[in-house]
């Protein structure tokens, strides 16, 4: 197992979690004004807060990840959903405070085992440290006491080793705090790591925006096949990305190829013309759309 060369971050540095439980759901929180994390009591590996089903998103690319690394635990919500419906997958999070580590008990995070793993550690370090090509997957979801991105996980740096570490058709979703100017200045990072293929998807309610980023050759295979790709999932993971379907189409559409059309019969004398079946294409395939997904991306990102 890899393990993160940087020193671990003193204890007394990081901020205590507080763990709650309501009789319908237990809640991890730094302050009064925000939920780290939420699980249901009823489901305990649902993922239950809006941003959490769009960083799936990553399975309409990668449907069968053979290796999955998390940047932060909080409760535990990610790394349980994936631990239980993608068994195959080695996954690995890594998470800087050992208290919210030490609360996996209340969220009924899995045991550590040949499969899965949580690393306390500092995340930025533990990425510059992977060899080239080391996972399939990386969700970042690493947020200070008062919701900020920390500066090791949101610098260009970073996002240099996450593109890096992962395998040529792997997928980077990065969960970010939707307060301008810094959002876009993020995305703008991302952009400058992976090019054309990162586009930002909304996030209901919470206050957040998640960045996916990835290879242009997968986004095309995407963009013309993702209901059908939808469709292949099992239910479980249509059900998660029921809502998320709309955006990612809608951001894919810059990489929607038209099929080529029918080529024009040769007509006889005396025979009328038939005229050729074209699909037409998508609103804004090529136009307005992309423009403002480009000009978005060079002026930076959004939680």
């Amino acid at each position: 197992m890899h393990q993160a060369s940087k020193p671990q971050v003193p204890a007394a540095t990081l901020p205590s979690p507080t763990v709650e439980q309501d009789g319908e759901s237990v809640i991890m929180s730094f302050d009064e004004t925000s939920i780290q994390s939420r699980m249901r009591l009823d489901d305990p590996t649902a993922l239950d807060l809006d941003y959490s089903r769009v960083m799936m998103a990553f399975l309409l690319l990668q449907p069968q990840p053979a290796s999955i690394l998390m940047i932060g635990l909080g409760g535990g919500s990610l790394a349980k959903y994936c631990h239980r419906h993608l068994p195959q997958a080695r996954i690995t999070v890594v998470e800087i405070n050992p208290e919210v580590i030490a609360a996996r008990d209340a969220f009924q995070v899995p045991v550590d085992g040949e499969l899965f793993s949580v690393v306390q550690g500092d995340g930025a370090a533990f990425v510059s440290s992977l060899p080239r090509d080391s996972y399939d997957v990386i969700l970042v979801d690493g947020f200070g006491p008062g919701g900020e991105q920390p500066a090791d996980l949101c610098s260009l740096a970073f996002y240099k080793a996450c593109r890096a570490a992962l395998r040529a058709s792997g997928v980077l979703m990065v969960n970010l705090q939707d307060k301008e100017p810094q959002c876009s200045r993020l995305i703008g990072r991302i952009w400058q790591m992976f090019g054309e293929p990162v586009v930002p998807l909304e996030v209901a309610c919470g206050g957040n925006l998640v960045v996916l980023a990835g290879d242009d050759g997968a986004f095309r295979a995407c963009a013309g096949n993702l209901r059908r790709r939808w469709r292949a999932l099992d239910a479980v993971h249509q059900g998660t990305l029921d809502d998320v379907l709309p955006g990612l189409e809608e951001e894919l559409k810059p990489w929607w190829t038209p099929p080529a059309r029918e080529k024009q019969p040769v007509v006889g004398d005396g025979a009328a013309p038939v005229k050729p079946k074209v699909s037409a294409a998508p609103a804004d395939a090529k136009g307005t759309s992309k423009k403002a997904a480009v000009q978005r991306k060079r002026s930076g990102g959004r939680r």
